[in-house]
């Protein structure tokens, strides 16, 4: 079709509108003609039921003059009827059911089948009766030509078989079960009596079984066809637990043995997966050492079925196997690596090395995928069984790491936090720096690993590999992490393109950032945070700079948010861009639950001063309706304050350990300086540092960051060395322990009632401030303590002391200068 031109320039001459023509009869709608579903008069007069007929009438005449539909609809509404009226039912509607089935298409079988199994399941009559009036209908329609109907026939019969007594089960279905069981009769009625037999199985005794049950059994295992064969092979595990044990060593297992050498391998798999099932029935536990080595054996060759010619081990002389071969070799390879753990347990994990470590090491290396993937989803349940003996297969974690193939890294990274935990700590060392030189080749390994996953488009696998290595801190040395894996989480937040990729990669850094033991390189990572991300050019690194902030406030105290965070999440109020100001909006409430009252009264002033800056000045009406519904939130929350309070003690205690494990970070961080410096000076030197120290009564503070000072509480006297050495001990392995699970999701503080209000724009709400009751729930800083946050690095903070008035206007008045002027000038303030 000739796009049309524009009607400046269009051509209105006699060809042109010839042209435009054929354009719009191409675009005509071909019209179909509609069928008319209308009925004939006859048609609707046959449909018609006289109104003044009860729901019996109803159905005695629809089944008599009704079409097939109007029938199907009677058979389903059967068990209502029984349920109503089950005398008149089984006497008038039931007699001409039956009739009527014996000429019904599939849909009204199908239906019949259903309607006669939840009569049965509903008890809506006596089992006698129901075995009198239903049992022959189901056994007439049981053999059905239709594969479909029978088959559904058939499950109604079975399940009425477990409720009928014996001597009906006897007359009306064993015996004549055996002439269905002969050669003469078809295929179908072959099939259903090797699943009725089975059913039958548990519902005699033994004698009756072997005299009337078991010689039907042994001829349908016999049979000619052998789709018969197996399917009586599949029922032989329910025979042999009815009949016990004696009797199925001398009749059943002969049966098995025969059938696993079927020329058909459906027969073949049958036998196989019943003598599996009859395991638990024999001594199959007890093995003598030359049953236990050939079994061992035979598995290892399975192990490396197929690859003897791959390898240069073609002794016999066997051809190459074709496609279809190969295909079923790596079936059977995969099969042995998805068991491999229950073969560590059948040769015992301390006879792994010597027993099952090459075959290991074959199916690490197998050329096929799926086989390596198999192993990658065992290998944490084998390091498990290893136990202490887990250093011997590092390498093959190192192998699988670094594996050309995705899917098997995926499969490895599920439980690498696991897997890395026993490699560190289940070893014969316990001391973990040594336990980490038993896998020098783990952080090259891990490194490549996220970076094949980040070059490919898979990019749910890199979002795991992430996430997994969130369990850093506790495997390898804050160091290492520092140079390896820190800088690279900002790379990916500020390079990636996939979203919840970059989330995974802040939530990971906030928890090296978490437990970095450097201060130092703690201020950096935040300098970098606030200046790259959320003073950044593009708009999308502002908005991941608050996923970070979120991330911040689940992870850290709420005073290392309020030190370092509050303010400048706070100056993208001014965003030009309204998708940061909506998602700022969205993370206010959160924000607000950092604050304590009230030490940082001043904070909470700056918060409503840019709530109602929103209110006041915003422009974007999406944005606007999202800061009225963040104004109800926030003014229904409570505010948590520096004493107790008792609706916030387990939110106070967990805020606690943050800050307790924060500032003993830094202070172990100062042990080992002090331990550094007083290895490298005379005796005498350290005689008199240590005098010198033991007479200081203040610490001196850097002047770039202020002291967080709750009120104007006083000064105490420094904290002790022994008492610092002591949490030291507490806390030996602090950097090494395992996230604990109470830190991954955390609930901020929210309430029915608020100490501040925000539907008003006209005033500041003014909180209450409740006298102190326990000391211990304080967590600012006296002078005399090392500042959990100080650092000689200039930084953008809050300080948690009471500003002064100027201070508080200057920070809160409407910005006239761009972000990053406003941050520099805080910067200068001492």
């Amino acid at each position: 079709m000739h796009p049309l031109p524009l009607f400046a320039e269009m051509d209105f001459s006699q060809n042109s509108l010839f042209g435009y023509i054929e354009d719009l009869q191409e675009l005509t709608i071909i019209e179909r003609p509609v069928r008319r579903s209308l009925k004939t008069p006859e048609e609707i007069e046959r449909l018609t039921v006289d109104e003044e007929l009860n729901d019996i009438e109803r159905a005695v005449y629809l089944l008599s003059s009704g079409q097939d539909v109007q029938g199907t609809s009677v058979v389903a509404n059967l068990p209502f009827l029984m349920r109503q009226n089950p005398a008149e039912t089984l006497r008038r509607v039931l007699p001409k059911v039956r009739e009527v089935l014996h000429v019904a298409g599939v849909e009204m079988q199908l239906t019949a089948a259903a309607s006669f199994l939840t009569i049965l399941q509903e008890e809506s009559v006596s089992i006698q009766n129901y075995s009198h009036s239903f049992l022959h209908i189901i056994l007439q329609h049981v053999e059905h030509r239709d594969a479909g109907v029978s088959n559904a026939w058939l499950e109604t019969l079975l399940s009425v078989i477990e409720s009928l007594p014996k001597e009906t089960l006897r007359h009306e279905i064993l015996n004549p079960l055996v002439s269905k069981a002969q050669l003469s009769q078809t295929l179908q009625s072959r099939l259903v009596s090797c699943k009725i037999l089975g059913k039958l199985a548990n519902k005699f005794e033994a004698h009756i079984i072997k005299r009337e049950i078991l010689p039907l059994v042994k001829s349908l295992c016999q049979d000619v066809e052998y789709e018969v064969r197996s399917c009586m092979c599949r029922q032989l595990d329910i025979i042999a637990h009815g009949i016990g044990t004696e009797l199925t060593k001398s009749v059943v297992l002969p049966e098995l043995i025969e059938l696993a050498r079927d020329e058909s391998s459906s027969v073949r798999l049958a036998a196989f997966e019943t003598l599996v099932n009859l395991l638990e029935m024999f001594d199959a536990g007890i093995l003598t050492p030359d049953q236990h080595l050939r079994f061992l054996e035979f598995y290892k060759k399975l192990c490396t079925l197929g690859l003897q010619q791959e390898n240069g081990h073609n002794d016999n002389q066997i051809p190459p196997p074709n496609q279809e071969q190969e295909k079923r070799y790596a079936s059977v390879r995969k099969n042995c690596a998805y068991n491999f753990p229950a073969m560590i347990i059948f040769v015992d994990p301390k006879n792994f090395h010597m027993e099952l470590y090459s075959t290991f090491f074959c199916l690490c290396h197998d050329p096929e995928v799926p086989v390596r993937h198999t192993i990658a989803i065992c290998f944490y349940e084998v390091s498990k069984l290893l136990s202490t003996g887990v250093y011997l297969i590092y390498k093959e974690l190192i192998a699988l790491l670094q594996d050309e193939s995705l899917e098997v890294l995926d499969a490895l990274v599920d439980h690498l936090p696991e897997t890395l935990e026993l490699l560190t700590t289940g070893g014969e060392s316990s001391v973990q720096e040594n336990k980490l030189l038993a896998v020098p080749d783990l952080i090259p390994a891990l490194t490549a690993a996220e970076q094949r996953a980040a070059g490919s488009l898979k990019w749910r696998t890199h979002e795991k590999i992430l996430q997994k290595y969130a369990c850093l801190p506790h495997i390898i040395s804050s160091d290492q992490i520092y140079y390896r894996f820190l800088h690279r989480m900002f790379t990916i937040m500020m390079t990636n393109n996939v979203l919840p990729v970059q989330k995974a990669a802040s939530r990971t850094l906030c928890i090296f950032l978490r437990y970095n033991r450097k201060q130092e390189q703690r201020h950096e990572i935040i300098q970098k945070l606030i200046e790259q991300l959320g003073q950044g050019k593009s708009y999308w690194y502002r908005l991941r700079f608050l996923d970070t902030c979120e991330f911040i406030i689940e992870l850290f105290s709420k005073s290392f948010f309020c030190k370092y965070f509050f303010l400048p999440a706070l100056e993208l109020t001014h965003d030009p861009v309204a998708n940061v100001r909506m998602k700022l909006c969205y993370l206010l409430p959160k924000v607000k639950s950092t604050l304590k009252i009230p030490a940082d009264k001043h904070l909470l002033q700056q918060l409503e001063l840019c709530v109602r800056k929103l209110l006041c000045q915003e422009k974007d009406k999406d944005v606007l309706a999202i800061v009225k519904r963040t104004v109800l939130e926030l003014d229904r929350m409570e505010m948590s304050m520096d004493a107790f309070q008792k609706r916030f003690y387990e939110k106070d205690l967990l805020d606690q350990e943050k800050e307790r494990e924060e500032l003993l970070l830094l202070e172990m961080e100062q042990l080992e300086k002090e331990k550094q410096q007083n290895e490298g000076r005379p005796s005498s030197d350290k005689i008199f540092e240590k005098k010198r120290r033991d007479s200081k009564t203040t610490a001196v503070l850097p002047k770039t960051i202020p002291m967080s000072v709750a009120g104007s509480s006083s000064c105490t006297p420094s904290t002790s060395k022994e008492i610092k050495k002591s949490k030291l001990v507490r806390s030996q392995s602090f950097s090494s322990q395992a996230l604990h699970p109470k830190y991954g999701n955390l609930e901020k503080c929210t309430g029915k009632n608020s100490t501040t209000g925000y539907a008003s724009v006209s005033g500041i709400g003014k909180p209450s401030v409740l006298s102190y009751t326990d000391d211990s729930f304080r967590t600012r800083n006296s002078s005399g303590n090392i500042s959990p946050y100080s650092s000689n690095t200039s930084l953008p903070s809050t300080s948690r002391n009471m500003s002064n008035s100027v201070d508080q206007k200057n920070n809160g008045s409407k910005d006239t200068q761009p972000r990053k002027a406003t941050l520099k000038s805080r910067k200068s303030n001492p």
